[in-house]
């Protein structure tokens, strides 16, 4: 088992210089100051994420989730249309060397908005080049082309019909390229309304898309399943040869005491590791606190 964090370092961004991978600005300054200036930000995020997996190799973390906002204003041009393109692919180059050497896997879970079961045209198409961006971004790395280095998204609304937005689903992601089909995976939602681990074996066994089980979220959305069902439920979707990734993360209410916090919010830290029922697995840990929250597990 490995055990990984998200995007962002605490420890580093601390620092006087500090070590972020999401700089990025408001739609006014880059339509004034364009692509040059969109490109230094996004030289400086992936110097900086360099330095975090050099911070995770000397950590010992072999597990860690890209942010999707190295690129700001991404959707608005092609990577290689910016100035400091050629520098960029060295900086990649180098961290893929980096990972292969010590055996990292990383991973990319983009966000909320890219929707593959949308009745809307206009959504599906940006859905499209957006993922298509992360995959790009692993392939400038030089990562696997397979859901060993993930891109992990939710189904994302049920739109009154939750059959034939699943349906929708599978149609769009033939659409994908290869890349982004090769590395796709869909994780369970957190709302009973929406889709539980057995929902998401009806696009399995269409698509064959494996699915990455949130031990957290399967609390509010269990689909009639305890925890260990659901769970060999959903690393039973997973190629032979490829170990599965779960996540966890615990609820902030079991924390901290305090009124009108929602069950759902993820707590800053996690009192223990999760039940794997004998299996080997690599866990994402989503708490607040990034890499605190699992160097004390590290440590034992």
């Amino acid at each position: 088992m490995s055990l990984g964090y998200a995007c962002q370092n605490i420890t580093l961004s601390k620092l006087k210089n500090r070590v972020v991978t999401n700089r990025g600005m408001v739609k006014k300054t880059f339509l004034t100051r364009g692509l040059e200036y969109a490109g230094e930000l996004a030289k400086k995020n992936v110097e900086d994420l360099l330095t975090i997996i050099e911070w995770n190799v000397q950590n010992n973390i072999k597990l860690f989730r890209i942010s999707s906002d190295i690129f700001p204003w991404v959707s608005h041009y092609k990577i290689n249309m910016l100035p400091q393109y050629d520098e960029l692919k060295v900086l990649f180059k180098t961290i893929g060397k980096l990972i292969e050497i010590n055996q990292i896997r990383v991973t990319f879970h983009p966000g909320p908005f890219n929707v593959l079961p949308s009745p809307n045209e206009n959504v599906i198409q940006n859905t499209i080049k957006d993922l298509g961006i992360h995959s790009e971004i692993f392939n400038l790395i030089g990562v696997s082309d397979s859901v060993y280095n993930k891109i992990n998204i939710h189904c994302n609304g049920v739109y009154g019909d939750k059959k034939s937005a699943m349906d929708r689903f599978c149609s769009n992601f033939n659409r994908l390229p290869d890349g982004v089909k090769n590395r796709l995976t869909i994780e369970n939602d957190d709302k009973e309304t929406m889709y539980s681990v057995k929902d998401l074996m009806y696009i399995h066994e269409k698509i064959g898309i494996p699915i990455v089980f949130d031990y957290h979220h399967h609390k509010f959305c269990t689909g009639g399943l305890n925890e260990k069902e659901a769970l060999l439920l959903a690393l039973s979707t997973w190629p032979k040869n490829i170990k599965p990734v779960v996540h966890y993360s615990e609820s902030k209410s079991e924390h901290e005491k305090l009124p009108n916090i929602k069950k759902q919010a993820h707590s800053d830290l996690i009192k223990k590791l999760p039940n794997l029922y004998g299996n080997d697995i690599d866990v994402m840990v989503e708490a607040k606190s990034k890499e605190l929250s699992i160097l004390p597990f590290l440590q034992t």
